[in-house]
């Protein structure tokens, strides 16, 4: 029998090797350009946007008209100026602005937060700024995750983003234990190892961490350790760790928050302790383990039964936050769907495209011999996963809004979007789910610092972090995608594209969203000629 220390050491060997080519993809990648002139304008002595009506993140209803004021990056004033489809008296309006914006009609959000986002890869797409002008341009002003492999990376690509040297979002920076090419300890193979690299991580900067693959007790230290220095964790409870430590061992560990959905069935088993596996599954053969995982749907204690609802309430009890990132796995369900989704001719990299393609090396390729079978597996398990997550919202759970891009027909941005529309069919109402991209999100990152939000809502005395969207988002979430919704206009008998975000504002920095969309036209766009591509 192998001794844990063993057991872990082999587990971890067999994890990365798995991910070796996901692990070289993210290698390489080119950091941001500096921002050139005309990107971004601000910020401003003081800013005010004229008349909007205010999705504050919080859950409340739409509230307006409604000037809002800010000053450099801060928001100073929320300032009710009327009552809709009555002139405003102006008498009320706050004065004195260095600029001003008309959003009379228009929506105005907090900026949407990413808790589950990767740069990309020298094999995927080789420049940082393809990734977060496609974020900002659907209204992202932060991203929490592991942006690159490479740790002095992405704490230099935080540094500049945090002074908007750069075209991209507030960049709150995880890493897996173990990662770091100035770690020079080794494999963690023991608590004490998980605890020092923690304090080598914590000096260098990082902000929390990502836990793929980690034996119970290691995985328990780590956690712990982080906590002493106020960092956050989350966990991938990838399915070779899940037969030891399912989500509600993790979060009984003090883990912060989980992604994606490994771990959640595991621990609603009702006549079985691991997964069934057939006999043949190879683990590295990733349409095996890809489509078995979608056949836990049946294998659970049902909606509504006393271990579902004993889950629900320890998850709250322990405010546990889930990050489903449904988005991610969309395509196993669909993928004639998201293989053709509309927006991937226009912004999708030829070299993204080409890992996305059915491949035996590229993680999450993995559409050898997609069946029907297989899509309705799918389909079963979402429909058993969104009742957990709405049951979870309903008992007063936290679930965030995340796209995890770059894998599986999943793009950038788009993918944020998608989320949201999912949750939506979950049984969310768009104001939870703004709150979930926004409030919640923002809690994911402060409280494990102990800290109360600085962004995440729209308050005064918070960081100006916002989104100007033309049409109402609660009607139709759609309006939100760069590629805008089609509509037809009785009047003239046209179908119209509406929508897209207008103005996402960072750090008091007024940034054109779409101009950043047609910027990653032009990358596509050039990298297409290169190829001698249409």
């Amino acid at each position: 029998m192998y001794k844990t220390k063993n057991l872990s050491s082999l587990l971890l060997t067999c994890f990365l090797l798995l991910l070796l080519p996901a692990f070289a993809q993210e290698g390489g990648i080119k950091p941001a350009p500096d921002r050139k002139p005309g990107e971004g304008e601000g910020p401003f002595e003081r800013l005010i946007i004229r008349g909007a009506y205010v999705i504050d993140g919080t859950g409340a209803p739409p509230q307006g008209p409604t000037d809002i004021v800010i000053e450099n990056n801060k928001i100073v004033a929320v300032v009710n100026v009327g009552a809709p489809r009555v002139p405003i008296d102006e008498r009320v309006r706050p004065g004195g602005a260095t600029r001003e914006i008309d959003a009379h009609g228009a929506f105005v959000l907090p900026g949407f937060i990413n808790l589950h986002a990767h740069v990309g890869g020298a094999q995927k797409a080789q420049d940082a700024e393809y990734a977060y002008k496609l974020w900002m341009g659907h209204g992202v002003t932060t991203i929490r995750g592991v942006p690159a492999n490479d740790v002095n990376w992405t704490l230099s690509e935080q540094k500049r983003s945090a002074a908007n040297e750069i075209v991209a979002p507030r960049i709150v920076a995880f890493h897996v234990p173990g990662t770091g090419e100035d770690w020079k300890g080794g494999e963690i193979d023991s608590p004490e190892k998980g605890r020092e690299w923690i304090r080598w991580a914590a000096a260098k900067g990082v902000e929390g961490i990502k836990i793929f693959n980690l034996d119970p007790e290691i995985m328990e230290a780590v956690i712990d350790e982080a906590h002493q220095y106020k960092m956050g964790s989350v966990a991938h409870l990838s399915q070779l760790m899940v037969g030891q430590t399912n989500a509600l061992d993790a979060a009984r560990m003090g883990l912060d928050n989980l992604t994606h959905f490994y771990g959640l069935f595991e621990a609603l088993y009702k006549d079985q302790d691991i997964q069934h596996w057939p006999a043949d599954l190879l683990y590295h053969d990733e349409q095996d383990r890809f489509s078995q995982v979608a056949r836990n749907w049946d294998k659970i204690h049902p909606r509504g039964s006393q271990p579902w609802q004993d889950l629900i309430e320890e998850f709250v009890k322990l405010d546990f936050v889930i990050d489903p990132t449904m988005t991610a796995y969309l395509a196993g369900r669909d993928v004639m769907r998201e293989r053709s989704a509309e927006w991937h001719q226009i912004y999708t990299l030829p070299t993204l495209w080409d890992f996305y393609k059915p491949s035996r090396v590229n993680h999450g390729s993995y559409f050898f011999n997609w069946t029907s079978w297989d899509e309705i597996a799918w389909k079963n398990f979402y429909r058993v996963w969104m009742d957990f997550l709405n049951d979870f919202k309903n008992a007063g759970g936290r679930v965030t809004v995340s796209d995890d891009a770059s894998f599986i027909y999943n793009l950038y941005g788009f993918g944020l979007i998608e989320e949201m529309e999912l949750l939506q069919e979950a049984g969310f109402h768009p104001l939870e789910v703004f709150r979930g991209a926004t409030l919640h999100a923002a809690q994911a990152i402060f409280e494990p610092k102990g800290e109360p939000i600085a962004y995440g809502i729209i308050r005064p005395g918070l960081l100006a972090d916002l989104v100007i969207v033309e049409e109402n988002p609660i009607e139709n979430i759609k309006v939100l995608y760069g590629t805008g919704f089609p509509r037809l206009n009785d009047e003239t008998g046209a179908v119209e594209r509406v929508g897209g975000v207008k103005y996402t504002i960072k750090d008091g920095i007024v940034y054109d969203a779409k101009q950043l969309l047609k910027d990653v036209e032009e990358m596509v766009r050039k990298q297409k000629a290169e190829r001698g591509e249409d």
